[in-house]
């Protein structure tokens, strides 16, 4: 896609990394203007982001996408301890709870990112968008016209190209090295992690078998570690190794098989080509916050990630999914502007709380569970959690939380869920309702479920209860409203 002289959308988003991509995939179904822009010539190349937690699987879910995710990717491989060239025995790194009718995924599901990516872009391209490469943001201005924004408002963007893009809002979605967030004067504090320096790679290997995750504790007495893990769909595997302190580590073809040769039992031979290869230092690092004006961050921009326990892609991904509902309130059904506040408001303190969880993965502090899966992900503490019922049990879902899948008709409530629109789900009651837009909120009545009790629940787009009562005069009109849903009395 090439773009010349100047470009108006509803959306501007630099960058087209899983971020970018799947909030545009969220704002083209919505039929919101958007616009990508991506400085490199192609999609990134690489493996680095290769598990999608549960939560993701259901966001892909609703985006259109499972069914790619699903054929191209596979399960996680049990690790396999090796020294001096002999198995050791299995290693597993993360739980595996059994499957319940509440979460239909329960374990990562292996996708290299580069893969994600294509997989993103070929939906994004199905509802009529596209991306446009080779494309860099060198200079941004916006024009706020007070809080609330109004006419004229918006955001202008010179592009490498010579193009000129205004939007009403713009996403920063170019990574933990932002340009965007520069230019806006966002600072990030953060701390490395670990000083050891470590290379990522995708090599072909045809010696080495694809059953297991294939790790090789070093012999030396240091604490490098070494991992060959083979990539489902592909017959690539992604090396990671870990190098002292201070290192280079040497990213040629030689210099990755004199790597393996002297870590591994394999031969410097054996590794038949390098595809891919990048090295980083591990990092913790949060923005001081996530929207300057018109303008957010999403994804690395916001937050950057040590890549233990794999919460990096996935937070990225759920930032997307919660901003773009958001902004196609705002652009096309008029909800005011404060409601873009929350943003921020929810997915800064879950970005902290991941970022806290990778690096006690990261140091051997806490192993990867139940918060990996980030199905407990909730905003309740949120101004948009509109709990009305009182002595609400502990375990059933309150406003906030993630609303539970379970049996529905001859499928699920997911299915009924799936799509752009609001639900209002009606549990073990017959209260009355008022009357709805049907093509902005889709009601359902389902018996008594223990995992919601009873009641009246209020799903917003992304998946989360936004409200919840006995009685939808107890505030859903007036929430409602807030979303840009006006509703007759």
């Amino acid at each position: 896609m090439e773009l010349n002289n100047v470009k108006d959308t509803g959306v501007l988003i630099v960058g087209a990394g899983p971020t970018g991509l799947a909030l545009a995939c969220d704002l083209a179904r919505r039929d919101v203007p958007t616009l990508v822009v991506e400085r490199a010539p192609t999609l990134f190349p690489g493996s680095r982001g290769k598990g999608l937690q549960p939560r993701t699987m259901e966001v892909f879910d609703d985006l259109g996408v499972i069914g790619a995710v699903l054929a191209s990717g596979g399960p996680m491989p049990v690790g396999m301890v090796w020294r001096y060239g002999e198995r050791q025995g299995e290693h597993r790194m993360f739980d595996e709870p059994e499957p319940t009718e509440t979460a239909p995924y329960t374990t990562p599901w292996m996708l290299p990112q580069w893969r994600t990516q294509e997989i993103l872009l070929a939906r994004l391209r199905e509802l009529g968008g596209d991306v446009v490469f080779g494309a860099e943001v060198t200079e941004v201005t916006q024009s706020v016209h007070g809080a609330g924004g109004g006419a004229g408002a918006g955001v202008t963007a010179r592009l490498s190209t010579g193009a000129t893009v205004r939007a009403a809002y713009a996403v920063a979605a170019d990574g933990g090295r932002s340009t965007l967030r520069g230019a806006l004067g966002i600072t990030m504090a953060g701390e490395a992690v670990d000083p050891n320096p470590v290379l990522v790679a995708d090599v072909i290997i045809p010696a080495l078998d694809r059953d297991n995750w294939h790790m090789f504790p070093p012999a030396d007495g240091t604490r490098l570690y070494t991992a060959i893990c083979p990539l489902a769909g592909t017959e690539d595997f992604q090396l990671t190794a870990q190098f002292p302190a201070g290192a280079t580590p040497d990213l040629s073809l030689r210099g990755v098989r004199d790597l393996v040769a002297a870590r591994t039992h394999l031969a410097a031979a054996d590794v038949r080509e390098v595809r891919w290869s990048s090295d980083f230092r591990p990092r913790a690092a949060l923005a001081d916050r996530f929207r300057e004006g018109r303008v957010f961050l999403a994804g690395d921009a916001a937050h950057v990630h040590s890549p233990a326990g794999g919460q990096g892609l996935n937070t990225s991904v759920q930032d997307a999914y919660n901003l773009g509902w958001k902004l196609a309130a705002v652009l096309r059904h008029g909800a005011p502007d404060t409601l873009l506040d929350t943003y921020e408001e929810e997915r800064l303190p879950n970005a902290a709380q991941m970022l806290g969880l990778s690096t006690r993965i990261h140091r051997g502090e806490a192993r990867r569970g139940a918060a990996t899966r980030q199905l407990g992900i909730g905003y309740r503490e949120g101004s948009l959690a509109a709990e009305t019922r009182e002595d609400v049990p502990e375990d059933v879902v309150r406003a906030g939380d993630r609303a539970p899948d379970g049996p529905y008709g001859t499928g699920t409530l997911f299915d009924a869920f799936r799509g752009p629109h609001f639900t209002l789900l009606a549990v073990g009651t017959d209260a009355e309702l008022p009357p709805l837009p049907r093509e902005l909120v889709h009601a359902h009545t389902i018996p008594a479920y223990e995992p919601y009790g009873k009641g009246l629940f209020l799903i917003r787009p992304d998946g989360h209860v936004g409200w919840a009562g006995t009685d939808a005069r107890a505030g859903l009109t007036a929430y409602l409203a807030r979303c840009g849903i006006p509703v007759t009395p």
